[in-house]
């Protein structure tokens, strides 16, 4: 009955909030404290009880009265971090506080007028070690009280972390320095003095102690991380710019060096989520028993570091004084959780990473004889985003990454979500995050190297059976996409056969049925309707012929499957090499087309019986929530050249030195969707939604001279097909195989294989083309496209409670499957 009452009361005082047409006075303790006095009330129940179209309306109607409430709000916070909620009672005051502005700030951030406010300064609120008579320049704006305050209370002894009264922990040595005063008393817990370097919430990087389990300290960090991340949300409400140096204010501060809690805070959340292990002692169901309070928090943490690792500096968008902005450099403060991240050295702790999230993408393949018995996460789309920045920001942990087999505890879990997401639209967004990944790992020869290393967990996917490495499985999986996926995914297909091009100098040998697949997209993609459909699409057949020049040339010996498979499939070389290019074969083919509108053929493909305990991937149910994305740019521009030289060393090539670079005609380009490249955009870098694409898209394709293509084109790009090492490689072995064939009356393949296995082409060959290999490198486009992706991650995430749900978010549209 009590909690009945005190809603009843929290319902009340936010309807006279929105029926006070006169202000009310940020002195009257009695009516500003009916918001964060209840003991009972959950976050459910504020946003229940707060409903958008009331805050709206208190905006437009009462804005003196939001802002004191926020400003109360944010006060009461400020009070608890500097007293460190002795009791309980504050505490509760404290988590009503972080729900409250939970609920506000999104609808303060939509509002353009609005979005300034909490960066206006608040009489009487001095920065530390100003003069408190100049009251006007020592002001701290609200958000930076707001800030410093959730930092505090992230360390705040007895409510999110355990108390040390008697004396500190012992700790390693945090991996970077950072100058934190040290308490004045071991025996007194000030706020103000103390070494929260020693509060770390988890052992991991840079700490050594692992404190006892708290659910209660787990359930208050996660309410002031969800602050915290709707504190840093203002990035949804602005829409898409090519502009990388405009940064987010709330993540620019909090990230810099007025937050004393930088580093243990980065280290915490760091710790958190690599060390957590959703499947504990293995006990059948025990997620069904018992709550995970750990598992909230995590979330949260890997959701905190993935938007705080943003960005590493610029010039933040907030409203402030021109003398303010004069002052800040041009680059902007140090974001510090990226320096942090880039200066992790230790090889334990790349270790403890690694295995860390290796641990938790791997979670949601876990097969068990009982059904459902272990608990599987969520979160995987935010663990590959943080594994990417990771890579990204610190190479050494790339490298090392890539030292052992280790790299294919990641590979294995992205390919199945690869897989996995194929034919479901709402997913388009995972599966450009994990062929970015592997288009960066690919950029490296171990991972080429690494690849060859047998494939024996046999993760259940529906994918052929095979017996073979890696390698194949990751061939095995791409033709899956190509062959079986959705139509948006077309534009990724060039990001697909780069990877296989990157990888294939190193493939010692590939099993049949991942030879067969590679010989039937070749098939595919050098049909002359699709060839002339499109300005790009020879491109696809470019990168095919590279990959195999590649293994020819360099792993002849082992690869007798390929060889075998060209060898069966030697009318598609001939026919590419033959291929009609006058006008009447054009017009011809293109007719073709419109019978058959199908991307590529898909029922020459040898398809076997699937991996037992898999399940065929399926479209989005209806009314599933998904966000658009704006455009990837074209593989041109999210690579660049690299050659291999004699020593192993790569060399990077410009554009102009690349007689072999494959250049995208630009006016070829299509207007594309949200998966689609974007090598078409405009000067200024406008960036489109997938919606925008389309419109684009369809109203120049209505008409017929969208896309011409003429006999000087295809003649362009087919007198550079290379195809001299393949027709070589059939010249000398076809007769051969056709010889032992008649005498000896084989028609085993495997007598042929074994043949194929001791034969030789030293000599016979051309000379060994040099290794091209190309390298993902950032831009405009791909950062535009990460922060879009991002934030719709973690605005699909968050809906208990639901955050940003029906606001006006500006950075992505919401569409409903």
């Amino acid at each position: 009955m009590g909690s009945t009452d005190s809603k009843l009361n929290f319902r009340k005082a936010v309807i006279q909030l929105t029926t006070k047409t006169q202000p009310v006075e940020a002195t009257d303790d009695a009516f500003w404290d009916q918001f964060w006095a209840d003991t009972t009330t959950t976050v459910q129940d504020v946003f229940a009880l707060v409903p958008a179209a009331e805050i709206r309306a208190v905006r437009e109607e009462s804005p003196s009265n939001l802002a004191t409430l926020c400003y109360k709000a944010v006060e009461r916070l400020v009070q608890g971090a500097e007293s460190g909620c002795p009791t309980e009672r504050e505490k509760q005051v404290i988590l009503n506080c972080c729900r409250i502005l939970s609920r506000i700030l999104p609808y303060i951030f939509e509002d353009q007028d609005w979005r300034g406010f909490f960066w206006s300064t608040v009489p009487g609120a001095g920065r530390a070690g100003t003069d408190e008579m100049d009251e006007d320049d020592g002001a701290r704006p609200l958000a930076e009280s707001l800030l410093l305050a959730i930092a505090d209370l992230l360390f705040c002894p007895d409510f999110t972390v355990h108390s040390h009264r008697r004396g500190p922990v012992s700790a390693r040595t945090p991996p970077v320095t950072l100058h934190v005063s040290s308490p004045t008393s071991d025996s007194v817990e000030s706020m103000q003095s103390l070494d929260s370097c020693e509060y770390i919430w988890e052992a991991g990087v840079g700490f050594a102690q692992s404190p006892p389990l708290n659910y209660i300290h787990d359930l208050n960090r996660t309410e002031l991380l969800r602050l915290l991340l709707t504190c840093f949300s203002e990035a949804m409400y602005l829409p898409p710019s090519s502009d990388t140096n405009v940064l987010n204010p709330w993540v620019t501060f909090f990230c810099s060096t007025e937050n004393r809690h930088a580093l243990p805070l980065f280290t915490s959340l760091l710790n958190v989520v690599c060390a957590y292990d959703p499947v504990g002692y293995g006990i059948p169901y025990n997620h069904l028993l018992f709550s995970d309070y750990r598992e909230q928090l995590v979330e949260q943490a890997v959701q905190i570091l993935i938007v705080t690792l943003e960005h590493d500096g610029g010039v933040p968008h907030r409203p402030a004084s021109r003398s303010s902005m004069e002052e800040q450099e041009a680059t902007g403060p140090e974001n510090l959780f990226v320096n942090y991240l880039s200066r992790i050295h230790r090889e334990e702790d790349y270790d403890f990473v690694l295995k860390g999230l290796a641990r938790l993408l791997t979670n949601p393949l876990t097969q068990t004889y009982l059904p459902n018995s272990t608990k599987k996460i969520q979160f995987h789309q935010e663990l590959l985003v943080l594994f990417w920045k990771l890579c990204d920001f610190n190479k050494k942990f790339l490298f090392f990454v890539l030292k052992s087999s280790d790299v294919l505890d990641i590979l294995v879990p992205i390919l199945f979500y690869l897989n996995d997401a194929r034919a479901d639209q709402s997913r388009v967004g995972l599966m450009h995050i994990g062929v970015f990944i592997l288009l960066l790992l690919s950029g490296e020869r171990n991972f080429g190297v690494r690849l060859n290393k047998p494939y024996s967990v046999h993760v259940p996917m529906d994918i052929p059976v095979f017996t073979g490495t890696h390698a194949d499985l990751l061939i095995v999986v791409f033709h899956k996409i190509i062959t079986t996926g959705h139509q948006r995914l077309q534009p990724l297909f060039d990001c697909l056969l780069t990877i296989v091009v990157n990888v294939s100098p190193y493939l010692k040998s590939l099993s049949m049925v991942a030879a067969n697949k590679l010989l039937h997209l070749l098939e595919a993609f050098s049909t002359s309707w699709f060839l002339f459909s499109a300005g790009q699409n020879h491109h696809l057949v470019f990168f095919l012929l590279e990959a195999f020049n590649n293994i020819i040339q360099y792993q002849f010996d082992g690869n007798c499957n390929l060889v075998y498979a060209i060898i069966r499939k030697r009318n598609v070389f001939h026919q590419l090499a033959n291929l009609p290019s006058d006008p009447a074969s054009i017009q011809k083919a293109l007719q073709r087309k419109r019978k058959t509108p199908d991307v590529i053929s898909r029922t020459s493909s040898q398809e076997t019986v699937s991996m037992e305990g898999s399940h065929p991937a399926v479209p989005a149910e209806p009314g599933t929530l998904k966000t658009s994305l704006v455009a990837i740019p074209a593989i041109d521009k999210l690579t660049e050249k690299s050659q291999v030289s004699e020593d192993g060393t790569m060399v990077s090539l410009s554009k102009t030195h690349c007689p072999q670079t494959i250049n995208v005609d630009q006016s070829a380009v299509a207007g594309t969707s949200d998966t689609e490249s974007n090598s078409g955009r405009d000067s200024e870098d406008v960036f489109y939604t997938e919606d925008e694409m389309e419109r684009r898209h369809s109203s120049s394709a209505s008409s017929a001279s969208f896309w011409v293509p003429t006999p000087e084109w295809a003649h362009s790009w087919k007198c550079k097909l290379p195809l001299q090492t393949i027709m070589r490689l059939l010249q000398v072995l076809v007769p051969q195989v056709e010889k032992i064939c008649i005498d000896k009356g084989l028609t085993d393949e495997s007598e042929i294989l074994k043949f194929l296995q001791h034969g030789t082409l030293v000599g016979l060959l051309p000379v060994p083309h040099p290794i091209l290999i190309r390298k993902y490198q950032a831009n405009a486009g791909t950062a535009m496209w990460f922060r879009t992706y991002m934030w719709g991650v973690v605005y699909l995430r968050n809906v208990d409670p639901p955050i940003w749900y029906d606001t006006d978010v500006r950075l992505f549209e919401i569409q409903r499957m």
